[in-house]
């Protein structure tokens, strides 16, 4: 399994504004000195030696995951956030263009829906779209965000074929090497949130964004042993500092501690940070990154913790 990160950010798009971009410019220009710009050489090596929220970025994007697993021809695809038009258009880039697109919803809050309108493979009609979500009012919640007077451009002009399935049961996909299996279980969030497991006999993956983790979630139960136990790769929702996450209590997101404590709870072997804060900068987040470690440290959980960032590519 290939998973490549669209859109990182959480709740809506958080376009890079001049003034953090200033401050990028300034920190370049205090670790500069003449030794750094002496040959093409130590030019690079000046710049791979910056820290990394300063040369680069998080990313503005909101919530799309892909998921590739060996088939050209279909990708798995996790959240219609903003983050899915970069995937429509690097799409447009490779050969064999993916021909089929399977996409699971975490649920219908306008950060997950926003970038369907711009989902460029949507409007060939040699496309085949197949829609998947628990909640039964699939159809018209992506029909509803594409009509007058919020949207010029319809749903039904998208000339893709489309598909609107309701999951109530696990899912199976062929693969190159059997099937890969697909489950959802409901999260804490309002209106509710639905997180996703995919196994393909050899690794698994969690997609768990907007996900506020409490205690039921660290039960010891069947079932939640069933989805969380033993994950391969598990990319959970972070979005707040610990401060926040109190005071922002039941608005349905978690802290950077709560993830790291259930990914020692379940046994998760590589944590990915995900989801977000939008009004935190490219430096706060990485600085949530740096703390998630040093707590991880704390927890003896020894798995790496990564930080989800626009164009980040993991394979399992």
């Amino acid at each position: 399994m290939r998973i490549r990160f669209w859109g990182v950010r959480g709740s809506l798009p958080a376009p890079k504004v001049p003034a953090e971009i200033q401050n990028k410019v300034r920190s370049i220009l205090e670790h500069l000195t003449a030794k750094d710009i002496e040959s093409p050489e130590a030019k690079e090596q000046f710049l791979l030696g910056l820290p990394t929220w300063v040369f680069g970025t998080v990313g503005g994007n909101t919530s799309c995951v892909s998921l590739d697993w060996g088939d050209p021809t279909q990708r798995i695809v996790f959240d219609a956030g903003s983050g899915l038009r970069e995937l429509g258009l690097a799409a447009a880039k490779v050969k064999p263009k993916p021909a089929s697109y399977h996409i699971f919803f975490s649920h219908f809050h306008w950060d997950h829906l926003m970038g369907l309108p711009f989902f460029n493979p949507g409007y060939d009609p040699s496309v085949n779209l197949s829609f998947y979500s628990p909640k039964p009012n699939l159809e018209e919640a992506l029909q509803g965000q594409m009509r007058n007077p919020y949207f010029p451009v319809t749903l039904d002009m998208m000339g893709a074929a489309k598909t609107y399935n309701l999951l109530d049961k696990p899912l199976s996909l062929p693969s190159s090497g059997g099937f890969l299996a697909i489950r959802h279980k409901k999260v804490k969030h309002p209106g509710d949130s639905y997180a996703y497991r995919v196994d393909d006999g050899k690794h698994s993956f969690i997609y768990a964004t907007d996900a506020e983790l409490c205690p039921a979630d660290f039960l010891d139960t069947d079932e939640n042993a069933s989805f969380f136990k033993n994950a391969d790769l598990a990319v959970v929702d972070s979005q707040y500092t610990l401060e926040d996450a109190i005071e922002k209590y039941n608005w349905g997101h978690s802290s950077f501690r709560s993830a790291v404590d259930f990914a020692a709870k379940w046994g998760v072997k590589h944590l990915v940070l995900f989801h977000h804060e939008p009004t935190y900068t490219d430096k706060e987040v990485y600085n949530i990154l740096q703390s998630a470690k040093s707590y991880a440290e704390e927890k003896e959980f020894s798995g790496p913790v990564t930080l989800a960032v626009e164009g980040l590519e993991l394979i399992l």
